[in-house]
């Protein structure tokens, strides 16, 4: 019987170019393993970093059987990208899971929350375009304007004010009229595990984004998937994508002090911190605006703890994500509280179901700006 890693990945053969980045896991002592969010909420070795990647390696070289139990774990990830800035390989455990993710659907085999967000994305995404057209009706939107403004599914979906403190801030940073994309960026189904389709999304989203001279992305996780994900799979945006606080960072001379704001602790979005390297650009925002630099959760930057609220893992793996919540909102209080300030839809939404007052990015640069339509 030949050894383990010398059997090709017969059964998930996709995998077959993630072998060598599934076996630095398979083998490796699990140094990465405190910084999981799902693991440090549900301590099962299963759900490590090694335990993940492991359960897909023997999957895929068919050490064991192709059932539920052994699919599920790849499901159980964020995407937070906390494991690679822990490992000294740098390993690439969030695009490889999403890989097996894809492999396993492929093979039948998928979480049954998974399985609803892939049959019922054409219903959402068409709501997303239905929520477009709504914010289009703004003084500040045309659809010939040269600036696209993608919001997000979950700012327009479920963020109506902050949708239109970001469309509303996003025309006032580049001082003209902007229009509103109403195309998905189809994260939904990179995290569900339909890379075909994903890559269908992102050139509908290039599409969509043709003859524009750049485009803002309001939401983290959007921005991630597209510079990111909808990159590493080969999918270019014929404009230019730059994520809302790089754009209002490049315009702090336009940004007042806001009055009321009171104690502001910001979280790095995983996303936008990790994902794109986004740092320093939302704490000089805050700054300008409260005229002093934001209080800081005890992890920041690079070690920023997840929200537990990327990924699918509400839909795939609920209490699992509330319980990572929770953490970082007990942590936010024990730390003496106020307003936490976030980019990322996502977390914002979790923080607010958690019980704190949590506040958006988009929201302090429309105040800053005078063209917040809640004051």
């Amino acid at each position: 019987m030949s050894r383990p890693d010398a059997r090709p990945l017969r059964r998930l053969p996709t995998l077959e170019a993630r072998k060598e980045v599934l076996e630095r896991c398979v083998f490796c002592p699990k140094l990465c393993r405190t910084s999981c969010p799902v693991s440090n909420a549900e301590p099962r070795e299963t759900l490590t970093p090694w335990g993940k990647m492991s359960m897909a390696y023997f999957v895929a070289n068919e050490s064991v059987a192709l059932a539920p139990s052994f699919a599920a774990p790849a499901w159980a990830c964020t995407g937070c990208f906390g494991c690679r800035e822990h490992c000294d390989h740098k390993n690439d455990v969030t695009g490889t899971l999403f890989e097996a993710r894809s492999a396993l659907v492929a093979s039948g085999e998928a979480p049954a929350g998974a399985r609803a967000v892939l049959d019922r994305f054409e219903e959402r995404a068409g709501a997303l375009g239905k929520n477009a057209r709504e914010l289009s009706v703004l003084p500040e939107v045309s659809a010939s304007a040269n600036t696209a403004v993608l919001v997000g599914c979950s700012y327009a979906r479920s963020l109506p004010d902050e949708a239109r403190d970001a469309v509303r801030a996003t025309a006032k940073l580049v001082s003209s009229q902007v229009s509103v994309v109403e195309e998905c960026c189809g994260a939904p189904l990179l995290y569900a595990g339909d890379t075909k389709r994903f890559r269908e999304q992102g050139e509908k989203l290039a599409r969509a984004i043709a003859g524009k001279e750049r485009l803002v992305v309001i939401d983290a996780g959007c921005a991630s998937t597209i510079r990111v994900h909808h990159a590493a799979a080969g999918v270019g945006m014929i404009a230019p994508v730059e994520h809302f606080a790089e754009r209002a960072a490049r315009e702090l001379g336009r940004l007042d002090r806001v009055e009321g704001l009171g104690e502001l602790r910001y979280h790095d979005p995983c996303q936008l911190g990790r994902g794109l390297g986004v740092y320093d650009q939302p704490r000089a925002i805050l700054s300008r605006a409260l005229g002093r630099a934001p209080a800081e959760f005890d992890r920041r930057r690079e070690d920023a703890r997840c929200s537990g609220a990327g990924g699918l893992l509400p839909v795939t793996m609920p209490d699992t994500s509330r319980a990572i919540a929770a953490a970082r909102v007990a942590e936010h209080d024990g730390a003496g509280g106020g307003t936490v300030v976030t980019a990322c839809a996502s977390s914002l939404r979790s923080f607010r179901k958690q019980g704190a007052q949590a506040l958006d990015l988009v929201t302090v640069v429309a105040r800053a700006l005078g063209v917040s339509g809640r004051g």
